[in-house]
């Protein structure tokens, strides 16, 4: 009989939104350097092109924590942690550019910080 882990549905949750969030940030980055979003209101006073290198930056790193969740331990659930709560930051500064998308943004880390804090780390059966 399978055991069941509690909570691994909540870490595969997890685990799944810092990939999808690791690769939109990442594209969303290249395209801010590449210069697609010159019109948008950039949340860093330098501009669109050093957001997107910040927000591509932490695109890589999000990718890197999702590796670290699904390869489970407490290196990940901390690293997780603190990747979602940079991206949750940077939710928050983007508000002005798009309010919808940074409200979600903040929300989906919310639930990937509960995931993490909650059920990240050492393995409890049930």
């Amino acid at each position: 009989m399978k055991q069941h882990q509690r909570g691994q549905g909540w870490i595969t949750f997890a685990g799944v939104m810092v990939t999808l969030a690791g690769f939109l940030n990442a594209f969303w980055g290249i395209a801010a350097i590449g210069g697609l979003f010159q019109s948008v209101a950039a949340p860093v006073p330098t501009g669109v092109h050093t957001w997107g290198w910040i927000v591509g930056i932490v695109g890589v790193l999000e990718l890197a924590a999702a590796y670290s969740i699904f390869r489970g331990g407490e290196f990940g659930r901390w690293f997780g942690i603190l990747i979602a709560a940079v991206n949750a930051a940077s939710a928050l500064m983007s508000i002005k550019a798009d309010p919808a998308w940074g409200i979600c943004l903040f929300a989906i880390d919310v639930l990937i910080i509960y995931a993490l804090a909650t059920y990240g780390g050492r393995s409890v059966t049930t």
